[in-house]
C-alpha cells in the first residue's frame, strides 16, 4: 500500500479557490461543542492556505441527519469556534441547500486569505451519501483546487470525499491531501506496512465481528497480537474456558481457533487475558458504581461478567510493550466508561505513555479513552478516525485516500 499523494505542499492556490473537506463533525451539546480536537486538528492546513493567499473554502458533514435539515445539526458553532481559533473572520453560508446561490455569492466575494465555511453537507441527504453528481459537480463549480483533511470520513465514497474529485481534475485542478491525512497515511500506513520491530499490536473493543479482517491483516504484519477487551471472551470460550455471562459471539468460534492456529504456524504470538475483573450484573447508568470480583481465567464463575482485565494481565500486557519498537493501539481494555472498570484501559495507556516506542492508537474508543486520562500529549500518534482506522488497518482502499493525485 504505496501511498505518495499530493500534499497542500505541493501546490500553489495563491488567487485560487480551494475546497477542503475537514472533519469537523464534533460533539455538541445543547448547541456549544463539548469537545473541539477535530477543529484543532485542521487548523495547520487551513492556516496554511491562508498563508498561501488561497480562498479558503471548507465543508464537513456533523451527525447522521436523519430526519432532514435542521439547526441541530447546523455547522454555526463550528464556524463561531472557527473563527476564534483562526484568529478571523469565518464566513458561514448557513443555506441548507449548502452549494446553493448564497454559497455562489459568498465564494464569488472572496479575497485572497478569506475563509468560508458550508453547511453540513449530509443536508444534501442521499445526494451526498450517494456519492450524487449534482451535488459533487456543484462542489467542484465553487472551487478551482480541492484538498481532502478528513481522515474520518475518507472510507466513504460520499460527494465531498471523493465525487467531487472528478469534477474538479475535469477542469485541470489538483486534488490533494491536507496535512492531517498526510499524518494518518505515513503514521497508520507505515506503522502496518513497514514497521521497525519488534511490532506489538493491541486489540480490544467489545466484537469480534467488528475486526475480524483486522486480525486477520494485523497478525500477518505484527510479531505479537494482544486481544483484551470483550472481544477476548470469544477467544478464551473457543479455548474451552468458562466465560459466565461476558460478552461472547459464537458464530465466530471456529474463526477464533483458525486465528489461533493461523498464529502458530506462523510463530507468531497471541496474548490473551490471564485474569478478568468481573461484575454480577451490568451497571445502569453505565458509570454507577459496581462491586467487581477478580478472577483467572480458568475460574470464571457462570454467573458473572468479565469487564476489564485483571491485574495480572495488565503486568503481561505492559511487559510486553516494554520489548517493542512500534505498538499500535485500536480499542478499550474493558468497559472503560466506569471508574471500576477502567483500570486495565488505563494501565495500558500508562505503558504506552511509558514507552519509547513509537506508539500509534487507531482511533475510536481507544483515542477517546487516551484523551479522557490525559496521556494524548505522550502518544506519537492518535488516529481521528473510528471507522476510518479500522478499514486501513484491515488494508482496504479508503476512497478519500484513493481519490487524491498521486505525486
Amino acid at each position: 500500500m504505496a501511498l505518495n499523494k499530493k500534499t497542500v505542499d505541493d501546490i500553489n492556490v495563491k488567487g485560487r479557490r480551494v475546497l477542503v473537506r475537514c472533519d469537523f463533525n464534533v460533539p455538541l451539546k445543547g448547541g456549544e461543542i463539548t469537545d473541539d480536537t477535530r477543529i484543532k486538528a485542521a487548523l495547520p492546513t487551513i492556516n496554511k492556505l491562508i498563508a498561501d493567499g488561497g480562498k479558503v473554502i471548507l465543508c464537513s458533514h456533523l451527525g447522521k441527519v436523519k430526519n432532514g435539515p435542521n439547526e441541530g445539526e447546523s455547522l454555526a458553532p463550528v464556524a463561531k469556534r472557527l473563527s476564534e481559533k483562526l484568529g478571523k473572520e469565518v464566513n458561514f453560508v448557513s443555506d441548507y441547500n449548502v452549494t446553493g446561490e448564497a454559497a455562489t455569492a459568498a465564494v464569488n466575494a472572496m479575497k485572497e486569505g478569506d475563509v468560508v465555511l458550508l453547511q453540513n453537507t449530509r443536508f444534501r441527504g442521499e445526494e451526498e451519501t450517494k456519492n450524487g453528481e449534482a451535488f459533487s459537480k456543484e462542489l467542484a463549480d465553487l472551487a478551482d483546487d480541492y484538498v481532502c483533511d478528513a481522515f474520518g470520513s475518507s472510507h466513504r465514497a460520499h460527494a465531498s470525499v471523493a465525487g467531487v474529485t472528478k469534477f474538479i481534475t475535469a477542469k485541470g485542478g489538483s486534488n490533494v491531501v491536507g496535512y492531517l491525512m498526510q499524518k494518518e497515511i505515513d503514521f497508520l500506513g507505515n506503522a502496518v506496512e513497514n514497521p521497525v520491530r519488534p511490532f506489538v499490536a493491541i486489540l480490544g473493543g467489545a466484537k469480534v465481528a467488528d475486526k475480524l479482517n483486522v486480525i486477520n491483516n494485523l497478525l500477518e504484519k505484527c510479531d505479537t497480537l494482544i486481544i483484551g477487551g470483550g472481544m477476548a471472551y470469544t477467544f478464551q470460550k473457543a479455548l474451552g474456558h468458562e466465560i459466565g455471562k461476558s460478552l461472547c459471539d459464537d458464530t465466530k468460534l471456529d474463526y477464533c481457533k483458525e486465528m489461533l492456529e493461523k498464529a502458530e504456524k506462523m510463530g507468531k504470538e497471541i496474548l490473551l487475558p490471564l485474569d478478568s475483573v468481573t461484575i454480577a450484573e451490568f451497571p445502569d447508568p453505565i458509570d454507577a458504581p459496581i462491586e467487581t470480583e477478580t478472577y483467572d481465567t480458568e475460574n470464571m464463575p457462570a454467573d458473572r461478567e468479565g469487564c476489564d482485565i485483571g491485574p495480572k494481565t495488565v503486568e503481561l500486557f505492559s511487559n510486553k510493550v516494554k520489548t517493542a519498537k512500534t505498538v499500535l493501539w485500536n480499542g478499550p481494555m474493558g468497559l472503560f466508561e466506569n471508574p471500576a472498570l477502567a483500570v486495565g484501559t488505563k494501565a495500558v495507556a500508562q505503558a504506552l505513555a511509558d514507552t519509547d516506542a513509537t506508539t500509534i492508537i487507531g482511533g475510536g474508543d481507544s483515542a477517546a479513552a487516551v484523551n479522557q486520562m490525559g496521556f494524548a500529549d505522550k502518544m506519537s500518534h492518535i488516529s481521528t478516525g473510528g471507522g476510518a482506522s479500522l478499514e486501513f488497518l484491515e488494508g482496504k482502499e479508503l476512497p478519500g485516500v484513493y481519490a487524491a493525485d498521486d505525486k
